[in-house]
């Protein structure tokens, strides 16, 4: 997705962001109207200088001062308030470790997210999908938001764990990262301990969530260790741990768990609730969905590996709800070295932070940027923008390991679901979503409409026939 070009230099612009609050800074505006404070932070310059608590940070809100940043890992890691609080949650796996262990950790965990390995689960992919709405019924009101979470967590634990994570642990995982999402994002943007250690009602939550999580994993490690080896990315770890193979530890094993679960299925699960709500807010582009997954699946109820590349409308629904309403809105970075950045010069160990959103939204790579409009993703447009602006999956050598999986569950699941299903939004006005450490609808109620489209009888639902079609 990226059309980066390379030219010289600009003269970049550099400002300080208006309205720091004593003791909180910016916090205050991060919190309670994130992307509005964000989408303001490019009137006043290429990089711009906020406070976090009492931390002075730099927002990157050119798309290639954003490259610039992304390629260069060695100076700038993985660090600042967001990743601090990872590492607390994840330790030190794939996502949150630092740069100089993050080779050693990809080439041990990339095999299983390959393309060829990708395709092969396009079926258990669309399975997940299925099961998900089989019960579904005329008129049902459905939380959309734990109905996806439900999916992609079921997807995801195929990859780890094979099936062992039951419908019951499958909703306690969601539970916990519910809770730990939120708590996430109010310890990133206002990083000030001393708030947290507080015995209030929401730091308790946060805490037991974490802690469930943790005991959850624990449970599935122990659970393998006394059963029978599995062809998986947890029997892949263990293997490796007990062989001593490219230094893995069982506390590494852990981690790894930990940052792919909730990676797996958080982002993917608002990626997909977002597209269900923006699709019902746009029915022309819900029309076009139609048409091509019918003709595309033809009958059958289920997309296979080979019908990927048939579903362009449906990738270009995925990509542009990435763009619009992008689940990774907001990282950070710290440099490890005095750098020259952005017409600034950043001391060592500056916190750095760069916004998906801020740069999807930016009318100079995107018209009309507020549009969802599908159809900009299609040949023949330029939709990345000049300086690849398009970054829901990071990039660098540390973009998204799982990208490449994560468009094919996507592709996979809205195919399916909607080949079955229009969801519609009840009456009244759509709640605008509010961001935490990930930006989607958590609740999204939706009412179940059923689709004709030429389903052969058997893959419908006992539901279909209730109601009139015309």
């Amino acid at each position: 997705m990226s059309n980066c070009v390379h030219e010289p230099a600009p003269a970049w612009r550099s400002g300080i962001a208006p309205g720091i609050f004593p003791s909180v800074g910016h916090g205050i505006a991060l919190f309670r109207r994130p992307l509005e404070f964000l989408n303001s932070l490019s009137a006043y310059g290429d990089l711009v200088e906020i406070r976090l608590g009492p931390v002075r940070a730099w927002v990157a809100c050119h798309p290639r001062l954003v490259h610039e940043m992304l390629r260069d890992t060695r100076t700038f890691d993985k660090g600042g308030p967001l990743y601090e609080r990872l590492r607390a949650l994840m330790g030190d796996g794939v996502v949150t470790c630092p740069h100089g262990d993050h080779r050693r950790q990809r080439r041990l965990l990339q095999p299983d997210f390959r393309p060829a390995r990708v395709a092969d689960r396009a079926e258990s992919m669309g399975e997940e999908a299925e099961s998900v709405c089989r019960s579904w019924r005329a008129g049902q009101q459905v939380d959309v938001g734990a109905a996806m979470m439900t999916l992609t967590t079921g997807t995801i634990s195929r990859v780890l764990f094979s099936d062992s994570l039951d419908a019951a642990r499958t909703a306690e995982v969601r539970d916990c990262l519910a809770g730990i999402v939120h708590g996430l994002f109010a310890r990133t943007v206002v990083p000030v301990d001393v708030l947290f250690r507080v015995p209030l009602p929401a730091n308790r939550r946060y805490r037991d969530a974490v802690a469930r999580l943790h005991a959850l994993m624990d449970a599935a490690v122990a659970e393998r260790r006394a059963g029978e080896e599995r062809d998986d990315l947890l029997g892949a770890l263990l293997a490796a741990a007990d062989a001593g193979k490219d230094g893995v530890t069982p506390r590494e094993v852990h981690d790894q768990l930990v940052s792919l679960l909730l990676t797996g299925s958080e982002s993917p699960s608002l990626g997909l609730a977002s597209t269900f709500s923006l699709l019902a807010q746009h029915p022309e582009a819900e029309r076009a969905l139609h048409t091509e997954v019918d003709s595309v699946l033809a009958g059958r109820a289920l997309p296979a590996s080979d019908d990927l590349p048939r579903l362009p409308y449906t990738r270009a629904v995925i990509n542009e709800t990435l763009r619009h309403s992008p689940p990774g809105w907001l990282f950070t970075r710290s440099t490890t070295r005095e750098v020259e950045f952005g017409g600034r010069r950043l001391p060592r160990g500056s916190t750095v932070l760069y916004s998906p959103y801020l740069l999807h939204h930016a009318p100079s790579s995107f018209p009309d940027p507020e549009r969802f409009r599908p159809e900009r993703w299609l040949s023949g447009e330029e939709a990345g923008g000049p300086y690849g602006a398009m970054l829901p999956f990071s990039a660098g050598s540390r973009k998204c390991l799982g990208d490449a999986f994560a468009m094919a569950q996507s592709t996979v699941a809205l195919a399916t679901i909607a080949r079955r299903w229009r969801l519609l939004h009840p009456p009244g006005p759509v709640a605008p979503v509010r961001p935490a450490v990930t930006l989607g609808p958590r609740s999204l109620v939706m009412i179940c409409e059923p689709r004709g489209g030429g389903l052969d009888r058997k893959s419908r639902g006992a539901g279909d026939n209730l109601v009139d079609h015309t």
